[in-house]
Formats: C-alpha cells, sequence, structure tokens
C-alpha cells in the first residue's frame, strides 16, 4: 500500500546507484538509440549524489584525491573494450579540465583544480565527480533520453502484473520500470557485533570511536587535538584521514631540502593535530606510486609467471581444481624475486655477487621448491642485507617479530628512507619493479578465478583473503606526494607507527592498542579511528533494497564450488553470466533486474575498476549490455510511434 502523500512514476528504466556506473548505462542508452525514436525515460537514484554518487561526492573535501592518473579516467568506450555496441567519442577526464567554455552550473572551485591537472596528476574525488555530472548533462543533451535524478534511498523492488518492476524508496515514494538496474558501487556494511560494542562503550564512557566507512560521510571534528588517537588500517582510506587531521587542520608540508630526494617534506603543525599511533595486521601502509619521469609507469613483462603459463596451467587444473598457495603462488613468488633481481642487474651490478647471470638466476629461481628457497636464491645473490627480498612478506616488515621497540623504529626509520629512495627512482629501484610486477600478474590470476581452475575454498580462503590485498598494498598505493607526506608526518612525531598484527580492544575506560611490537605495553588512548571499509560485500550490506532481496530469497549468493565440501560464498550477488540478470534463491534469473558493478563482482570481474581509455573496460562492455538489453524490452513493450514505427530499433 503506498504510504501517504507517496508520489508513483513510470520510467522505461531505474537506476538503482548513480554514480559512474549509472553515467555509463545512460551514455551507452544514447550511443544506441536512434534520434527519431521516443527518449528512453530514465530515473536515476541515488542516497548522496545523482551523477557522482556516494564515492565521488561533489561536496567533499578536496583533499581526498583518487589514486589513478587524470588521465585514465573516462567514460566513453573505444575499440579496446568488446562490446556489440557502437563507439562513441567523448572527453576523458583530463580533455573535459581543459575545455575552454564549461557550462554556466559547474562550481567556481572547478576552474582552478582544472588548472592544475595534468595527464600523470591525481585529481580530487570531488572534481572527477563534476566529470561524470557533466558526462551525463552530456548525454542527456543529445535528446536521445529524459533523466529524472531522485535523491533518495531504495528500499525495496517489486514485480507488477505488466512485467515491469517498481522500486520503493524509503519517502513512500514508488518509480515503476520497464527494467531496473541495480549499480549501486561501493556498499557499505552494518555494524558488526564488534563494532556495536565499541560504539556502546564509546558512548558510555565519553570516548571518540570514529567507525568504519567513507572518509567522506564521517565527522573528523570530533577526534581532539593534541591527544593520542589510535588507528588501524593502513590502506587507501588512511591517507585520506591522515591528511584531514593535519592538513585539513592547517598544519602545511614544505619542501625538506634534501638535495637526494627533493619530495622529501617537512611539517609544520599547527597545534590542532592529534598524535596518531596507527597500525595493521601489515605493520606499513600501502607503498607509494613512483614518480615516473613519463609521468606514467612502463608496463611490466613476466618472465616465469608469463601468459603462456598462466594459459597452460588453465588448461590443466580444471578437475580436480587447484589450490592457489600450493599452486600458483610459488610461480608469482618466482616472478617477484625476477623482478627484484633483474633490477638490480640491470641498474645495480654492485649489488649482485659477481658471476651473477640472467640465466643462471632464471635457472635457479625455476628450481626453488618453495617461499624460503626463493628467498634463498635472493640471498645468496645479493652482496648486501639492504637488498634481500622476503617474499612472503612483500607488504610487510622483512622480519615477522615480535621484535623490541627500539628494533622496531629501527625498521621504521629504514621503511621510511626506502619509500623516499624508491619514490626517486622510479625505475631502477627494485621495489617498484615488484610493484609493477603485481600489477601485471592481479589480471590472470583473476582470469584463473573466472575460468573455475581453482578451488572455492581458497579462491576465498587466498585470493579473497591474501592476494588481493596484497595487490593493492603493493600495486594500488597513493600518489607519491601523499605518501611523502605521511613520511613527513612520522619524521615530525606527529604520526608512530604501532606496529605489525595491530589490535585495538577497549579495556578500563579508555581503547589500547596492542601489536607484535607493544604485546605488554599497550597503547591507551580516548579516541579511536578505524579506516577500512567493507569492500562492497554485501551479506551484511547496510543497503536496505540489497539486504530486502537477499532475505527474501529474490536473490542469492554467488558461491565458488568446491571439491572439499558444499560451494563456498563469494560474498556477492549471483547473477547470469551473459546479461548479469538477478538470479534468486531457486536459480531462476529476473530478466527485468540487471545488476552491474561491485555487488556483483565476482561474476564481473574487474566492473571495480574505473574506464580508462585505450584499455578493455568491464564497467563499460557491463553498461553496454545492460543499454541493449533496456532498449530490447522496450521495444517489446512501447506502442508504435506515429511517426516511424521502425525507429525504435537500435543501431
Amino acid at each position: 500500500m503506498t504510504a501517504p502523500g507517496a508520489e508513483r512514476a513510470t520510467f522505461d528504466v531505474v537506476v538503482v546507484g548513480g554514480g559512474p556506473r549509472a553515467v555509463a548505462v545512460v551514455e551507452r542508452l544514447t550511443a544506441r538509440h536512434r534520434t527519431t525514436a521516443p527518449p528512453v525515460r530514465v530515473a536515476l537514484v541515488d542516497r548522496t549524489e545523482v551523477g557522482a554518487g556516494a564515492t565521488w561526492r561533489t561536496d567533499q573535501s578536496p583533499l581526498l584525491l583518487n589514486n589513478t592518473y587524470s588521465a585514465h579516467t573516462t567514460i566513453y568506450t573505444d575499440d579496446s573494450t568488446p562490446m556489440t555496441g557502437p563507439v562513441t567519442p567523448g572527453p576523458d577526464l583530463i580533455t573535459w579540465a581543459l575545455e575552454s567554455n564549461p557550462p554556466p552550473d559547474r562550481p567556481a572551485w572547478v576552474a582552478e583544480e582544472a588548472e592544475g591537472l595534468r595527464p600523470w596528476s591525481y585529481p580530487t574525488r570531488r572534481i572527477q565527480g563534476v566529470y561524470y555530472r557533466e558526462q551525463l548533462a552530456r548525454a542527456e543533451g543529445t535528446g536521445r533520453v529524459v533523466v529524472t535524478p531522485v535523491v533518495g534511498t531504495a528500499v525495496d523492488l517489486d514485480p507488477v502484473a505488466d512485467g515491469s518492476r517498481t522500486v520503493r524508496l524509503a519517502n513512500g515514494r514508488r518509480l515503476n520500470g520497464r527494467v531496473v538496474v541495480l549499480a549501486q558501487g561501493m556498499i557499505q556494511a552494518k555494524r558488526s557485533p564488534r563494532v556495536r560494542s565499541l560504539v556502546a562503550a564509546a558512548r558510555r564512557h565519553g570516548l571518540v570511536y570514529i567507525e568504519p566507512g567513507m572518509p567522506a560521510e564521517r565527522d573528523w571534528d570530533r577526534v581532539p587535538a593534541g591527544e593520542t588517537a589510535l588507528v588501524t588500517g593502513l590502506g587507501a582510506n588512511f591517507f585520506d584521514v591522515v591528511a584531514l587531521l593535519t592538513e585539513g587542520r592547517g598544519g602545511r608540508f614544505e619542501p625538506a631540502g634534501d638535495p637526494a630526494r627533493p619530495a622529501r617534506l617537512r611539517y609544520l603543525p599547527s597545534g590542532r593535530e592529534p598524535h596518531l599511533v596507527a597500525g595493521s595486521r601489515r605493520g606499513l601502509p600501502y607503498r607509494s606510486k613512483a614518480i615516473y619521469p613519463s609521468g606514467f609507469p612502463p608496463r611490466y613483462e613476466p618472465r616465469l609467471a608469463t601468459r603462456a603459463w598462466f594459459e597452460r596451467f588453465g588448461r590443466t587444473a580444471a578437475v580436480p581444481r587447484q589450490d592457489f598457495r600450493r599452486d600458483v603462488w610459488l610461480q608469482l613468488a618466482r616472478e617477484f624475486a625476477w623482478a627484484h633481481l633483474s633490477t638490480l642487474l640491470a641498474h645495480h651490478p654492485d649489488a649482485v655477487v659477481p658471476g651473477s647471470g640472467e640465466r643462471q638466476l632464471l635457472d635457479r629461481l625455476r628450481a626453488a621448491a618453495g617461499d624460503d628457497e626463493v628467498d634463498d636464491v635472493i640471498a645468496s645473490t645479493v652482496t648486501s642485507a639492504r637488498w634481500t627480498l622476503h617474499v612472503a612478506r612483500l607488504d610487510r616488515p622483512s622480519s615477522p617479530g615480535p621484535v623490541d621497540p627500539q628494533t622496531w623504529q629501527m625498521w621504521v626509520r629504514h621503511h621510511v628512507e626506502d619509500e623516499l629512495d624508491a619514490m626517486h627512482a622510479p625505475l631502477t629501484h627494485p621495489r617498484n619493479t615488484v610493484n609493477r610486477a603485481m600489477a601485471a600478474l592481479r589480471g590472470p590470476v583473476r582470469e584463473l578465478v573466472t575460468s573455475g581452475a581453482l578451488d572455492g575454498a581458497s579462491v576465498v580462503r587466498d585470493i579473497d583473503g591474501w592476494f588481493t590485498p596484497l595487490g593493492l598494498a603493493l600495486a594500488s598505493g597513493p600518489p607519491p606526494h601523499r605518501t611523502a607526506q605521511v613520511l613527513a608526518l612520522i619524521d615530525a612525531g606527529v604520526l608512530e607507527l604501532l606496529g605489525e598484527d595491530t589490535a585495538v580492544t577497549y579495556e578500563e575506560g579508555a581503547f589500547a592498542g596492542r601489536s607484535a611490537v607493544r604485546r605488554n605495553a599497550p597503547v591507551r588512548a580516548r579516541t579511536f579511528v578505524e579506516t577500512r571499509m567493507s569492500k562492497g560485500v554485501v551479506t551484511d550490506t547496510d543497503d536496505p533494497l540489497l539486504d530486502s532481496l537477499l532475505r527474501s530469497g529474490r536473490a542469492r549468493l554467488h558461491c565458488w564450488p568446491t571439491d572439499h565440501g558444499p560451494p563456498v560464498s563469494s560474498g556477492t550477488l549471483d547473477v547470469t553470466p551473459d546479461d548479469f540478470h538477478l538470479l534468486d534463491a531457486n536459480g531462476v534469473a529476473d530478466a527485468r533486474v540487471i545488476v552491474l558493478g561491485i555487488p556483483a563482482e565476482a561474476v564481473q570481474p574487474g566492473s571495480a575498476i574505473g574506464a580508462t581509455p585505450g584499455t578493455p573496460s568491464p564497467l563499460l562492455a557491463g553498461a553496454d549490455r545492460a543499454a541493449a538489453q533496456i532498449l530490447a524490452a522496450l521495444r517489446d513493450t512501447r506502442p508504435p510511434s506515429p511517426t516511424a514505427t521502425a525507429a525504435r530499433s537500435e543501431t
């Protein structure tokens, strides 16, 4: 029953989620739809901002950055993306920023930020949100679509007797559509029992607890100045949070005057920042991107974990399914070791023992039967402990600990200096080569997952639980200047790294932080900040629509098959592999509900990544498939046009 005062409106398609995937669907509709046909009526629903979505909302702080180059963002297809729809040209982010005739409603701050953008620079998230909004307006300007923006929260989805679907909003409004597209993006999780317990403890005892979530959605004014604040999570959000609590409070960074490392900074405190004590399971922040002379990193070409090796493995691995740690990881470890040693051979010949040659090292690595043997090849090849590498600890301190505080401080000092060295030696520092190797290997590993070559239990445990976070730590790090700021804060004593295996609990009126370094002498603080996000897992999502669909059996979780028991949940929605139709608890597909992107990423690998010009884009390919189905549904249901019956077909 419709709530009192509730509205009901009818559209050709209702898209839930108003970020880049929604914009891409609208753009693909304009590309496929003839100008002589009636425009497609589109409702875009987002609870934050239509056109930008939550991640790219345009009211967020300019200190929140994308970690992708300006020239690597687009919403338009090209010949690199496999699809059946036509390619239509359009500006990427950097081309758009240089346009000379901006629309009159563009925010005033955009011009200043746009002027400073370069193809290799890192845009603010808010300017990227403006780019997406204006591409949505550009699509509507073709006359082929009519877009109705709806700011609200979708809470349920109902079938209608005529075959359409109704999206219900929290305010009682109902939106009917012939097709519904679910494109919610980076959904967040409900409060876990642990988070609820910490929230309650903070409320009872007058403490400050900033729970997990998007930095743009948290109140950072609650963090008191001048006091110790415990922080867990040293990933992408960590760099944002640190910027908000230091530079965002009036602190300044200036060049430190290091001639060998011009990017090194000195922090000038404002007096309003907290003292941050931060840790994680890794104990070290994400590795920085380097400062490349061309602006962009060269592509790494594997020598051991080659495309041919992955193809051979995939052909022989289907029955029985293979274990990632046992059957795949060692070849990757050999490749990471080769990336490290080959850089030393080419650029630091004094760092390797005399007589070390390419063929000899490759043969020794091929013969290595485990991580320890790979490490032994490295250790017996390098002439200094500085150049040792432990392949099982690529994202962690070189030794597992526990260690005494003095040894840990020495490790942190080495980490600061090594990160600065790597930033300034993009092509000659082995750390950067290892990071580029990871960037090259993540895709083939994911292809093994989607092909069914790996056992489901291993996918959840080893890929999702270990290798994917490892890849993020090495190959998805922050912009170099953001890392330089974090290193300057360590130098200034504003930021202290707590150590590996950090855990924070509530104890006797305060939060207590322990790690492999501080097991018996915890850091106590009144403030605790968690920087992590849920990464789009739908199992315990706070998205009321997805939660309702799962609880009612109108959706189900995708599962990986395993040879060792029942299938294992991927934590994402199950959809059909070709058309991305939502599957219910019985495996029946709803052809009127299409799911795109992160909530169904197990079936749509790579769809979480934004589109880059000249690179195949699962995001854009999915949007093109959705547009084709929307137009097909309209052909089946629309009455003939009085002007041209045949004009409604797509090109």
